[in-house]
């Protein structure tokens, strides 16, 4: 593995204290960790890859890493009452703890946050067996999420120190073609956004390259606001959501009341075919979000010409929109939990760097139609 890696910057105004070279992880506290690391396999396509817990010499955790192509997961359970982590499952529920960010020196990373500003969660710490050595360090982002920064330039093993391969001969679903983390979605509380705006400018050295208001984010009866920050070279991108003033309650009210304070409202990760993606995933029992049908009739009209066929799209309700740059294709799961909080966007990009705004409305009304479901709108 190269010691730097030369991304181009296409983020000019992005300061790039830590230069970033892509997620390297997501750690997910979870009620159960086994049972969460087969239904990533069942349902989503990952494969199984590294376990840490009593076998290794844990004696208060275990975790599961499950990997597809360069999405990596790991699932973590308390294995006492009492912990930090069971802690943290009992306030929030399942959901993401850990943004794990790929840096080529991570005690640079870590002195150059802290100069500016950041809360510590993990001075540099260097973690060493067989294979070589890992430098890990780690700060506090919005909630009690945090961002720990990954240095492996020296280090040849599986996944870090302190993990045995794991493996299961017998089970190992297909892929169903997820490729990498596209971008991340954090729901903040009312008159936060900009704070966390001015945090990832500071300490990180990102740069707002979109923002939206509630005119643009709105039905009849909810809105809320976002702005979404990058890193230089648009490998990390990171959409900040407050609510806005509505009628009703909005999906953010509704997040923040069931996790219990902010965090990771969802994971939108990529695909080149996200026709044959989305038919593995509805095969394998995973549930999106619908659009009206009438939302068809006219999308060629409102995006153009697309290279995929309208009856595919019609059938399994992906979304689509242009910006100047080409058009996008998404989807929503429904919440993967218990509590109405954490969720999947399933997105290829055919040259969009945006974020679906026409789609915004039609797929606000459908979270909205989950609410009045739910009795929480």
């Amino acid at each position: 593995m190269p010691t730097t890696l030369e991304l181009p910057k296409i983020y000019e105004a992005a300061q790039d204290f830590m230069p970033l070279n892509g997620t390297d992880y997501l750690e997910l506290y979870v009620s159960n960790s086994k049972q969460a690391a087969h239904f990533y396999k069942s349902a989503f396509g990952f494969q199984s890859h590294a376990y840490a817990g009593l076998e290794t010499g844990l004696q208060d955790r275990e975790s599961y890493v499950v990997i597809q192509d360069k999405i990596k997961l790991v699932l973590t359970s308390p294995l006492k009452s009492g912990t930090a982590i069971g802690k943290h499952i009992d306030s929030h529920g399942d959901g993401v703890k850990v943004i794990a960010l790929w840096v080529d020196d991570a005690t640079a990373a870590y002195e150059n946050a802290m100069q500016r500003g950041a809360k510590s969660f993990l001075e540099p710490t260097k973690e060493s067996d067989d294979n070589g050595s890992v430098v890990r360090s780690g700060i506090y982002t919005y909630g009690e999420t945090v961002h720990v920064f990954v240095e492996r330039k020296d280090y040849n093993g599986l996944f870090l120190p302190g993990f045995k391969k794991w493996e299961t001969p017998n089970y190992n679903p297909e892929s169903v073609g997820l490729k990498y983390v596209d971008h991340m979605v954090g729901n903040v509380e009312l008159g936060r956004m900009n704070h966390w705006v001015e945090f990832y400018e500071k300490v990180m050295g990102f740069v707002n390259i979109l923002s939206f208001d509630d005119n643009d984010i709105s039905t009849e009866y909810t809105a809320l606001m976002s702005k979404v920050m990058s890193n230089g070279n648009g490998r990390i991108k990171f959409p900040i959501n407050e609510p806005a003033e509505g009628l009703k309650r909005s999906q953010v009210d509704e997040y923040l009341d069931f996790y219990e304070g902010e965090g990771v409202q969802h994971i939108a990760v990529a695909t080149d075919d996200i026709i044959s993606t989305v038919r593995q995933l509805r095969s394998r029992g995973i549930e999106f979000l619908r659009v009206p049908d009438t939302y068809y009739d006219a999308v060629t009209d409102r995006v153009g010409k697309i290279d995929e066929d309208i009856a595919p799209l019609r059938e399994l309700g992906i979304l689509v929109d242009r910006d100047d740059e080409g058009y996008l294709l998404q989807i929503f799961t429904k919440p993967v939990e218990p509590r109405p909080t954490m969720f999947f966007e399933i997105i290829q990009r055919k040259g969009a760097q945006s974020f679906g705004k026409g789609n915004f409305k039609a797929l606000f009304e459908a979270i909205e139609r989950e609410q009045e479901l739910r009795g929480t709108l």
